[in-house]
């Protein structure tokens, strides 16, 4: 942290004013919000193309688009999270730290779950191996550039504005909050409304 005077103030009114973020930081931010605002346009495409009306699961399509939605408002609210990330003077630093290490936590374990799931895969324990092709591959390693680049913001972030560590322990306590609300309470809203 760095102290800096606004014109005309005393320096006795000096307050601490967070050191703006490397140029790195900078980069990572802007790549982690476009890697977001790309996953968002692609659920915003499945919706106007109608990608859910077709296929073997057409008879659950209003489900699956409610599920679209409520995971692209996750991925909007991560490309806010990078941007707020890389702003010179930190906006509401306690709720963004607690949103980027949420996002850190909620993609990682999201990683380490795919992962998991693609070694029993593999090694044949359960599931069909030739699932796991190219594209699933570049899928998983997809989430862990973001994994690792919202760990980069997220520590960047702490260190710049002093974050405490129970921010930091919430934000990460709410990762199986969000993949639960997301796996599990909302599909069983869905059934219970009898659109699963």
């Amino acid at each position: 942290m760095t102290r800096h005077l606004t014109a005309g103030e005393p320096e006795s009114a000096t307050e601490d004013v967070p050191a703006p973020p490397s140029r790195f930081v900078v980069v990572v931010g802007l790549v982690i919000a476009l890697w977001c605002t790309g996953f968002a346009a692609i659920s915003v495409w499945f919706e106007l193309t109608d990608q859910f009306a077709t296929g073997r699961y057409a008879e659950e399509a209003q489900a699956l688009s409610v599920m679209n939605w409520l995971v692209a408002v996750l991925k909007v609210l991560g490309v806010v999270a990078a941007l707020l990330a890389i702003r010179s003077r930190p906006v509401a630093p306690r709720i963004t730290g607690l949103v980027l290490w949420g996002a850190f936590a909620t993609v990682t374990v999201y990683v380490l779950g795919s992962l998991a799931q693609a070694v029993v895969i593999l090694t044949g324990i359960a599931g069909d191996g030739d699932g796991v092709d190219a594209r699933s591959i570049a899928y998983v390693l997809g989430f862990l550039v973001a994994a690792v680049g919202f760990g980069i913001l997220a520590v960047s972030f702490a260190r710049r504005v002093g974050l405490g560590v129970w921010v930091m322990v919430l934000g990460v306590l709410g990762a199986p909050v969000v993949l639960g609300g997301v796996l599990v309470i909302a599909p069983a809203l869905l059934k219970a409304a009898g659109l699963l």
